[in-house]
């Protein structure tokens, strides 16, 4: 597994966070601790791709709940972009497909900017 590099750029519609490597139990709080720090305006779409995240586990569920939930705090929605098979799958089992908008790339997602 790959170790965990995150970057984050501006889109129209707001901040794009993008995740390469595992988001697992050794690297969750990474990401947990950048969330806060990114600014959301009421109306704003945050988008997590993770078209290059190669693993995710328990820690990494609790970490995506934990942007969804500052993006929440912020009126502000959130999308999943190019969310990887395995972790489509854990997210549908624990009906996590439910509450989050899922889109097959950060382009659809920052297009539409719902949330």
């Amino acid at each position: 597994m790959n170790p965990l590099e995150i970057t984050t750029r501006d889109a129209a519609t707001g901040p794009v966070v993008e995740i390469f490597g595992a988001l697992d139990h050794s690297t969750a709080a990474d990401l947990r601790a950048l969330i806060p720090t990114i600014a959301l305006s009421p109306g704003q779409c945050l988008v997590l791709d993770l078209g290059n995240m190669d693993f995710c586990d328990s820690s990494g569920i609790t970490a995506l709940i934990a942007a969804r939930n500052h993006a929440q705090a912020a009126q502000a929605g959130i999308a999943l972009a190019a969310v990887p098979a395995n972790t489509r799958r854990v997210l549908r089992i624990v009906g996590l497909d439910q509450i989050f908008t899922l889109h097959p790339d950060s382009d659809s997602a920052t297009a539409t900017a719902t949330g």
